[in-house]
């Protein structure tokens, strides 16, 4: 099944019409012709079947036939990253997240982050091909970047967590995940987080964990947190 987003589409909608550039591409591109049935997402949960009535490239017309919800995740999983300092490594943490199952990212700025500027737009183009691919219709949240403290002084609903690689007392994630909870997690840059970030975010009710034996890259604890999470809701 070949998936569709579009965000404007709600549950009542009978029907709606492409913008030029996505008409140009079903169109032209997929050579989707007038009866042709297209599947499409909103990114909220809901999956449209519709039918092609005009099939026009700068204005392709679609008209809903079926409208169902799809069950959301039995856990909510907010992972908050450190940039990496190149980006196709977010990208790839980013791109696997979304295929795995995860409900925010937010790019914390710490202190020893190499990089401290990200392009969201970049971003959030990688998060919508890995939702289309993986056949989801939740698109996951892609918050603004906060610096670390900012994001740690937030209130936070569920269990969260700091993973970093300093050898003080840490718990195993694996034995601290919950299933069908709300969860946060903390992953830190290259350098990992500061003795002073570390102590804050302990202070703030993080619970310090570790991700396994060996040392890791940023999008790999990424990842590995992310998975753990899910194996343990499956």
């Amino acid at each position: 099944m070949q998936l569709f987003y579009n965000p404007d589409i709600q549950p009542d909608t009978t029907q709606f019409s492409f913008p030029k550039d996505e008409s140009r591409h079903i169109v032209k591109v997929l050579r989707k012709q007038t009866g042709d049935t297209l599947n499409i997402t909103n990114g909220k949960g809901y999956l449209f079947e519709a039918e092609i009535t005009i099939a026009d490239q700068k204005n392709c017309v679609v008209t809903i036939l079926e409208t169902t919800l799809q069950q959301p995740q039995h856990y909510k999983l907010h992972l908050a990253v450190a940039p990496t300092k190149m980006n196709d490594r977010y990208e790839w943490f980013l791109e696997k997240a979304t295929e795995i199952g995860i409900t925010s990212i937010t790019p914390i700025i710490c202190d020893h982050s190499e990089r401290k500027v990200v392009k969201l737009e970049r971003f959030n183009k990688i998060i919508q091909s890995a939702m289309k691919q993986s056949l989801s219709c939740y698109y996951p949240i892609l918050n603004d970047p906060l610096h670390f403290k900012d994001f740690c002084n937030q209130e936070f609903s569920g269990d969260t967590f700091i993973a970093h690689c300093e050898e003080t007392d840490k718990k195993s994630l694996k034995s601290q995940v919950l299933p069908k909870n709300e969860i946060t997690i903390l992953i830190g840059p290259e350098g990992d987080f500061s003795i002073k970030e570390i102590a804050l975010a302990i202070k703030n009710n993080f619970t310090p964990v570790t991700l396994g034996q060996t040392r890791l890259r940023t999008e790999t604890a990424a990842i590995v947190a992310c998975h753990s999470v899910a194996f343990i809701n499956e």
